[in-house]
This record gives structure tokens, C-alpha cells and sequence, in this order.
């Protein structure tokens, strides 16, 4: 009896080719390569491929496990990857499903970090134009930080040794583990909103030493743009000496441990005092010389004239004003009888002139000039007419339409214009005006020649 051959379906090769790998391979599984193809889609999962110097392996990352990824994939890093591999069914490959991403030959932290470092900085938020003051003698303070960490108390110590009339405000916030950075910024952006209430000169933010993972939350980006966009100044204190966080990069100042953060904050009371008592012993001294020099100037003053006889000056002022009087009295009289004798001696000539008489030859004179100009101006006029009319005569005689008073009239081509001269002026059909005496007019059209 002849064997038949078994016939599978799509979806049945599919499920033996996904057994025999469930058999075969490792249920968890390290893969090492370069990224490329990266691309997240809409949903969140991420699609890439994992290359090396001969193969390429398809992965995805889904959008729960890439959100535990600190650093950003990119393209052309080297990373390691743990996962399985399954069959995609629907397209019949098979492809790496990664459940953790960390870079080849340097910690997630540490890129991240960088990463980190790279954009903020490009965005320009470590810029030091961006920084705002610190005040010289802050009274109000916040502190956000835990309330059982040794931070707090180092920083509340340090700031009431040096600056002891501060009023402190301590802001619990967690300072590590999951979602701590989301929490401190929005603490941030609640202290920054009341502050109008709170008038808080400054504020800080940090905790004690720890490692990397530790300090992460003053890493996130959340926090960064948090601290950059606080209207009060802020003081970053995140570690020790040799830490370094992203956050203290960003804050307007920042101290290398919470304990020097509050020296940091407030100035120290006892360099201030001194700084007064040298300021009220130049001042008294400053004083001092200021009155003994107005003493002098006074002493000085009394000595003088005026104070002697204080009516000196208005007697002398009076005598003055005496002189001016007087002399102004006699320089009006000289001009006084100087215009009078100016006034004789033009009265003199003109009786010397007899003006009467020769205002009347003077009038005499006038009105023969005046008939003289009469008499002329009528010839003149006269002679005018007698041209006027005779030019008008001579005019009226060339007038053409003069005969039009003897029974006569001039006839036109109304189209053209043209006066009708013989017929050949006109054609059939034309519409002719014929001027009779007074300005009458009668129209008429040619219907023979």
C-alpha cells in the first residue's frame, strides 16, 4: 500500500517550526550586536535589528519593558539584550523578543547620564546666562529633601551655625526609587506656585552620598527642566565630593555635599557682625570728622563781618541804591534838556521854511498837473472809441451771416460739418442744416439732386 504524503497547513508549520525552537533553544537567552532599523512605532513597542559582521536579527522590545531601558537605543550602538526567541506567526519569521537592553562595554547609567548631559546642554539649560542670584542674606529657606536622611540635618546644622536668624521649611520628598524624580520636581512646581504666600528666598534640593543607581532620580530629565524653570533660586547638594548629577549641573548654584550647601545659602553670621562693627567704626569716625570740620566752618562764620554787624550789608545795600537813584535822576534831566533843545532848534528851521506858503504853490501845482492828466486821459479815451468803432464796422461788414438780416441763409452737411457749397457737397441721404436771421435753424435731408 503506498505511503501518503502528509499535507500541513500554513499555521500548522508554523506551530511545529515555534515547538521545535521551544525544545531546542534556551527559554532566556543573552544576544550581543549593534542596533540598527530602530523605530518606535505609534503603540510605544519598539522594532529594531540586531546586527554583526554577517547576520542580522530581527527584535522588539515591548513599550513595558522599554520604559525600564535608562539610556536612549540609537542607532549603531553595541548593547546586549535578553530575551527568547519565538515565531511571529502571522508572517512566518522568527524574531528576538528582548526583555532588557543594557550597552556593551559601558553601564546603562553611565550612557544614560550622558545622554543626558548631551541634550540638556545643547537645549542650553547648564547655560550660566540662565542662572539667577543667590541673596546675599536669605531669611526664608526651603529645603527639599527626605525628612529621615542625614542630609536634612546636615544642611539645617550648617545653615543655623553660620546664619541662625533663617526660618527653615523642610519639603519631604523621596530622594531614590521609583518615580522619586517626578515626585521631588513636582514638589518643585507646588513650592514655586505658592510662593507669593511662602516668600521663600531660596531653595534646597538634595541628599546624602550613594552610588549611581541611588542618585539616578536628580538625573531624569523631569527633574532637570523642574530645578530650570523655578523662579527661586536653587541650590543643588546631591552626594559627596566626587559626585556629580544632572541636577547640579542645571541649579542655579551647586554644593558638593548638603553640609556645604548651607554654607553655601547663607553668609556666616560672624563674619557679618564683624563686617558691621568695622562698618560703624568708619561710619563714627566718618561722623566725627564730618562735625568737626562744620564746627570749624561755623567757628569761621561767627568770625566773619556779618555776624558782627549783620546790618552791614543792607545799610550797604541802601547806600548803593541811593547812588543808583541819583545818578539816574541826572541822566534823565541831561536827556531832558537835550530833546528840548533839539525840539528849538527843529521848530527854527521849519518857521525858517514857511511851510504854509509852500504847502499852497505846492496845491496850485498839483491841480494843473491833475487838469493837465484830465484833459489827456479824455483825448486819449476818445480817439480809443473812435478806432473801436470803426474796426467794429469794419468787422460787421466782414461778418458772414450779416446777409442773413437781408433774406439770405448759409446751409451745412450736418455730418460733415462743411458749408454747402454746389452739389456735388452733398449725397443722397444727407441730412442738411440750413441758418436763417436771428439764429433759426431747419433741418432737412437730400432726397434728389
Amino acid at each position: 500500500m503506498q505511503n501518503k504524503t502528509r499535507i500541513y497547513t500554513v499555521s500548522q508549520i508554523n506551530s511545529l517550526i515555534k515547538a521545535a525552537l521551544e525544545e531546542k533553544l534556551p527559554s532566556r537567552m543573552s544576544v550581543t550586536g549593534e542596533i540598527t532599523n530602530w523605530m518606535i512605532a505609534q503603540s510605544g513597542h519598539a522594532y529594531f535589528d540586531l546586527k554583526d559582521e554577517n547576520a542580522l536579527l530581527p527584535c522588539v522590545i515591548w513599550k513595558s519593558k522599554l520604559g525600564r531601558v535608562k539610556f536612549g537605543p540609537e542607532n549603531g550602538q553595541a548593547v546586549i539584550v535578553k530575551g527568547h526567541i519565538d515565531i511571529y506567526s502571522p508572517q512566518g519569521k522568527y524574531q528576538f523578543y528582548a526583555e532588557s537592553m543594557a550597552p556593551a562595554g559601558i553601564g546603562a547609567l553611565q550612557l544614560a547620564f550622558e545622554q543626558m548631559v548631551k541634550k540638556l546642554r545643547a537645549e542650553g539649560l547648564f547655560d550660566d546666562k540662565h542662572k539667577k542670584t543667590l541673596p546675599a542674606y536669605p531669611q526664608r529657606i526651603g529645603i527639599l529633601t527626605s525628612e529621615s536622611g542625614a542630609a536634612v540635618h546636615d544642611i539645617t546644622d550648617s545653615i543655623h551655625n553660620r546664619w541662625p536668624c533663617a526660618k527653615l521649611f523642610l519639603y519631604p520628598v523621596p530622594v531614590q526609587g521609583e518615580r522619586a524624580a517626578e515626585k521631588i520636581a513636582k514638589a518643585l512646581r507646588d513650592v514655586n506656585k505658592r510662593n507669593r504666600k511662602l516668600r521663600l528666598d531660596v531653595l534646597i534640593v538634595g541628599r546624602g552620598g550613594g552610588s549611581l543607581e541611588d542618585l539616578w532620580a536628580f538625573n531624569e530629565e523631569v527633574l532637570a527642566r523642574a530645578i530650570f524653570h523655578s523662579t527661586i533660586p536653587i541650590i543643588s547638594a546631591v552626594g559627596h565630593e566626587v559626585d556629580t548629577t544632572i541636577a547640579d549641573l542645571v541649579a542655579d548654584a551647586r554644593a558638593s555635599t548638603p553640609t556645604k550647601a548651607g554654607m553655601e545659602a547663607v553668609p556666616d553670621v560672624r563674619e557679618v557682625l564683624d563686617g558691621l562693627a568695622g562698618a560703624h567704626i568708619r561710619l563714627k569716625g566718618n561722623i566725627n570728622a564730618r562735625v568737626k570740620l562744620a564746627h570749624q566752618n561755623l567757628e569761621t562764620l561767627l568770625a566773619s563781618s556779618v555776624f558782627r554787624n549783620p546790618l552791614l550789608p543792607v545799610r550797604n545795600g541802601q547806600q548803593q541804591l541811593d547812588e543808583l537813584a541819583a545818578e539816574l535822576t541826572e541822566a534823565a534831566k541831561e536827556l531832558l534838556t537835550e530833546a528840548r533843545a533839539k525840539l528849538h532848534r527843529s521848530y527854527e528851521q521849519v518857521v525858517r521854511i514857511e511851510p504854509h506858503r509852500l504847502l499852497g504853490r505846492k496845491t496850485l501845482g498839483l491841480n494843473n498837473l491833475q487838469n493837465r492828466a484830465n484833459a489827456l486821459i479824455s483825448a486819449i479815451v476818445n480817439n480809443c472809441r473812435m478806432q473801436l468803432t470803426a474796426r467794429a464796422n469794419k468787422l460787421e461788414g466782414l461778418n458772414p451771416k450779416s446777409v442773413l438780416q437781408r433774406g439770405y441763409s448759409i446751409t451745412t452737411n450736418k455730418k460733415t460739418g462743411l458749408v454747402i457749397r454746389k452739389p456735388l457737397d452733398v449725397q443722397i441721404g444727407d441730412l442738411l442744416i440750413t441758418e436763417l436771421a436771428d439764429e433759426n435753424l431747419i433741418e432737412s435731408k437730400v432726397t434728389k439732386k
